[in-house]
């Protein structure tokens, strides 16, 4: 863990060490929580915690970005721990964190009971009373340190971005893709990837919200897989190349046998070519291992949309 700007970056564990992030950010001895991956992350939420010095009474905010399992699937169990923390969430999120069953039942149809017990453990719902919705350009006030919340529809339409001035910096859940520290070439630079995920890709809107933030000259972002980078016009404008270049490989892998094969097999090819454009330390072969999980998921994402955008 480290600290900038009263920022400190959390790795909640999740798969595989610096895969998924959550973050802190302290103000005036308060602190608020944005994202905080699964049951099994909340030792290390503590740890972070107790790391800068404060209890869990001093917390006054837990934000979602959004409410996929590895950034919300400990919220519930996680606000148990911390008794002044009020939920702030999107408003098409909040209904899923206050009566998580149907979170449940969806993604316990995709993984199974044991999969899901081993990688996310209980889903734990919230008391209404303690969840604020946020609508766009919301602020949420953490000890006079102001945290503005967007709406960033294209991964799923239940996600949102936080603006830190103080920092000049977005938190960015999974808006502005996956960069794996794995990737930085030699110089240190990242590489980044779009992130699709089912069943809510949308391309254009999603282009638009890379946009949006771009547009506030941030100096980093702060993404939960996996933490602080720079150069963020470079991977904005990359980020926009890819979906791009993603939808074009998704249209041309329509109506073919072996739909899902052929496309898996072509997104894998644009990411080794890319990461190898971009000096990335690592064979074809790693470049595969490393983004395997993320792959399938992406053409998972593309797939759906092509079948709703072909309805």
């Amino acid at each position: 863990m480290n600290a900038s700007h009263g920022i400190v970056t959390i790795d909640t564990g999740f798969q595989r060490p610096r895969f998924d992030a959550a973050y802190l950010v302290v103000e005036n001895g308060r602190g608020a929580f944005i994202d905080c991956g699964t049951q099994h992350s909340i030792p290390a939420m503590l740890a972070a915690l107790a790391g800068q010095g404060l209890a869990p009474a001093q917390v006054d905010w837990l934000i979602l970005t959004h409410v996929h399992l590895d950034h919300a699937g400990g919220a519930g169990a996680l606000m148990r721990e911390l008794p002044n923390a009020t939920l702030a969430v999107h408003p098409r999120g909040a209904p899923h964190m206050i009566d998580p069953q149907r979170l449940v039942a969806g993604a316990t149809a995709v993984y199974g009971e044991d999969e899901m017990a081993r990688s996310y453990g209980q889903i734990v719902p919230i008391a209404a009373d303690r969840v604020r919705v946020l609508a766009d350009g919301e602020v949420v006030d953490l000890s006079g340190r102001a945290l503005l919340c967007i709406d960033t529809p294209g991964h799923a339409r239940h996600h949102l971005c936080v603006w830190d001035e103080r920092s000049r910096s977005w938190f960015t859940g999974d808006t502005f893709g996956l960069s794996y520290r794995e990737f930085d070439n030699a110089d240190g630079a990242p590489f980044v990837i779009p992130t699709t995920s089912p069943v809510q890709f949308e391309p254009e809107p999603l282009k638009a919200s890379i946009r949006k933030m771009l547009a506030q000259s941030p100096e980093a972002m702060h993404l939960t897989h996996y933490g602080r980078v720079g150069d963020v016009e470079r991977l904005g404008q990359d980020l926009i190349a890819q979906i791009d270049a993603m939808v074009a490989l998704a249209r041309a892998a329509h109506g073919h046998d072996y739909r899902h094969a052929r496309l898996v097999e072509s997104l894998t090819g644009l990411y080794v070519d890319r990461a190898r454009a971009h000096g990335a330390p690592l064979s074809a072969a790693d470049v595969a291992r490393l983004l395997e999980i993320d792959i399938e998921l992406n053409a998972q994402g593309l797939e759906v949309w092509l079948d709703r955008e072909a309805a």
